[in-house]
């Protein structure tokens, strides 16, 4: 137990990438802000620490999610896997769920004011992603691949921090999101809009959680070693 109140989230999720669900369980970032050990991410939080040990512990029974071995891959297939699942992810989804904000902002923005506010920052956050994806597409990671292909191929590796602070803001933003939608809690009275708009939110966020967690704590890592 005392092994894992001084790993760092980062370290846990990178090794079993099913934990992310428990530290998303109690708010703890594992992605931008995955370098904190667990101790120090639940007192900063004012989480219980040995809830979240103890809920690790218990997932080390869990069967039920493929544990993929993200860190064994090479940075070549990281980035083909980022590319064609979560890149995709993103860009098929962002219109969709921007429909739904802009609709249930619309419609019940009146007496549920945080979706007005959440309509506003899903707009910037989609805004953001796609500039973002855009950078990672037509410069890093082409530039990822050629230097493995030619170890003399020379990039701006300064392009890495400008996409870590993305990163940063993005987890900025779905912060609050979650924070003024009470984890994606809809009332008795909502429509199925509403519904479905938070379920959208929620899967999004996961994923996204994961997306930026591949990228921070693991392609990034192999090459800027």
């Amino acid at each position: 137990m005392l092994d894992l109140k001084n790993k760092t989230i980062a370290e846990i999720v990178s090794d079993d990438i099913s934990t992310a669900s428990i530290f998303k369980k109690y708010n703890l970032d594992f992605c931008c802000g995955g370098g904190k050990t667990v101790e120090n991410a639940c007192l900063k939080a004012n989480v219980n620490v040995n809830d979240v040990i103890q809920d690790l512990l218990n997932s080390t029974s869990n069967i039920n999610t493929p544990n993929l071995n993200f860190k064994d891959w090479s940075a070549t297939f990281l980035v083909d896997y980022i590319t064609n699942v979560h890149h995709v992810y993103v860009k098929e989804n962002l219109p969709i769920i921007s429909e739904f904000a802009n609709k249930v902002a619309s419609v019940h923005g009146e007496h549920a004011p945080e979706n007005v506010e959440i309509a506003q920052l899903f707009s910037t956050l989609s805004d953001e992603l796609y500039s973002h994806l855009e950078k990672e597409e037509t410069i890093l990671f082409p530039a990822i691949k050629s230097k493995i292909a030619d170890p003399n191929f020379q990039y701006d590796a300064n392009v890495i921090g400008i996409l870590e602070d993305e990163h940063e803001s993005a987890g900025t933003i779905v912060k609050r999101i979650q924070e003024i939608s009470n984890n994606f809690t809809t009332p008795d009275w909502a429509c199925n809009t509403y519904k479905a708009l938070y379920f959208k939110l929620d899967e999004f966020i996961n994923d996204l959680y994961q997306h930026i967690h591949l990228e921070n704590n693991i392609l990034f890592q192999k090459i800027k070693g």
